[in-house]
């Protein structure tokens, strides 16, 4: 018994000290906030990548570069890692996009769009780059709520 509870012991050792919790903790919050805050303009706008599926890419990508940095890899060999996030939300992003053959349209590119900057945000956290992540975040809002009311007053006639 004294085995299993010193492998158990081990096995969950990752958060041993509390600086490193709050890390963890801080980066994946973070994370999941800015996600969510992308998500629900998805969401309120009726689009269907919205609140929770923007919180979870988020979580993913941080969590893809976090658990890897505590592991002891370092930033340089972090590239692969992130090119592997990229290719996997391209995957994702590839699923929102629809081709309408009757209207020659294409329904789904700002969403594909939103999913990989919020994957990008995510790994901004992981990487515990937290002033790029708002700062970026902010940016993406401007892009998603802001722009579409510019263009829409300038495409109006007169």
């Amino acid at each position: 018994m004294d085995q299993v509870m010193r492998a158990l012991r081990e096995e969950f050792s990752d958060l041993g000290d509390p600086q490193q919790i709050t890390r963890v903790l801080l980066r994946l919050t973070l994370a999941a906030l800015l996600g969510g805050v992308l998500g629900y303009e998805r969401q309120s706008q009726g689009k269907a990548a919205g609140v929770r599926t923007h919180m979870l890419v988020a979580m993913g990508a941080a969590l893809f570069v976090l658990v890897p940095q505590q592991g002891g890899m370092q930033v340089a060999d972090l590239s692969r890692v992130i090119q592997g996030v990229v290719a996997g939300v391209g995957f994702l992003g590839a699923g929102a996009i629809l081709k309408l053959r009757s209207e020659e349209q294409v329904l789904g590119l700002t969403t594909a769009a939103g999913v990989f900057m919020t994957a990008a945000i995510g790994v901004a956290c992981g990487l515990g780059r937290e002033s790029t992540a708002l700062l970026s975040t902010l940016l993406a809002l401007i892009v998603l709520a802001l722009v579409p009311r510019i263009v829409d007053r300038g495409s109006k006639p007169k």
